[in-house]
């Protein structure tokens, strides 16, 4: 096994960059929400209070 220098190591390329996951969350989050705006306007659904 060879030992890596830190020029190496600091020039591995791999894994996912944290604010790419964070940018993929956040948009699938705004997605969810203004699916789920939509579907209440479209198909409004009362409240399940009692009478």
């Amino acid at each position: 096994m060879k030992e890596l220098t830190k020029n190496e190591m600091k020039n591995i390329k791999g894994g996912a960059a944290i604010s790419g996951t964070v940018v993929g969350i956040g948009v699938s989050i705004l997605i969810a929400f203004v699916v789920g705006v939509i579907s209440g306007f479209t198909n409004p659904e009362p409240c399940g209070g009692g009478d």
